[in-house]
């Protein structure tokens, strides 16, 4: 079990994945700079109630991950805008409101598998559905989305799926919640098939409502 800062947000941050963040408040100033400070991660946890900002300390999920610090951009008043990689997954133990920003006692929650050649047939199963996704996804809002490669390796491929996905951030905390390898690819592909029927069926009704003539 170890400290870590506590950033609640409204969104959730996977093992792998950028985010970028814009730091204004004071409380996350002193966090940030603490952090840089002494060269240490901090934890993006989802809200699970209360306001991101400026208001009283938002109640986060149990669930979070790491986040390091890649970038920085110093700003006036203090204000930075940074970049992070999302590590770890941790599980919150307590939580401390002594400083102005949350601190909480955490362990690493690591997800368990014992049979890497599972993980490597569900991933091939789950990666033609990502691409087809992201294909359809590009189709229906006309904007190209640039994945240069998917990761090869399953647990890598899982989080990339889970952060591409364009669900509710609820849903989202549901696969970072995933305690199996398995069951996280599983539960994947599953939305992922959910998604493109969904996509499929918003297509063809823009094109009954199109009708023969094109009006551009």
């Amino acid at each position: 079990m170890f400290e870590l800062p506590i950033f609640p947000l409204n969104t959730v941050l996977f093992p792998g994945m950028p985010l970028s963040l814009h730091i204004f408040e004071d409380r996350y100033k002193l966090m940030i700079g603490k952090c840089l400070q002494e060269r240490r991660a901090f934890g993006v946890v989802l809200i699970r109630q209360g306001a991101e900002a400026l208001g009283p300390l938002a109640e986060p999920n149990k669930i979070g991950c790491t986040a390091f610090i890649s970038q920085v951009e110093r700003l006036h008043q203090g204000r930075m805008n940074i970049g992070v990689i999302g590590q770890r997954r941790f599980r919150i133990i307590s939580l401390d409101t002594e400083l102005p920003y949350l601190r909480g006692q955490v362990e690493h929650f690591p997800l368990t598998e014992s049979e890497p050649e599972s993980q490597e047939v569900l991933a091939d199963r789950l990666r033609p559905w990502v691409v087809r996704y992201l294909d359809d996804l590009s189709r229906l809002s006309e904007v190209e989305l640039k994945i240069d490669q998917l990761p090869t390796e399953p647990i890598a491929l899982a989080y990339a799926a889970a952060a591409l996905l364009q669900a509710p951030a609820e849903e989202k905390q549901q696969l970072l919640n995933s305690e199996r390898a398995s069951a996280l690819l599983t539960d994947l592909r599953t939305i992922y098939r959910r998604e493109i029927a969904i996509m499929k069926a918003v297509g063809e009704d823009l094109s009954q409502d199109q009708g023969p003539f094109s009006l551009n």
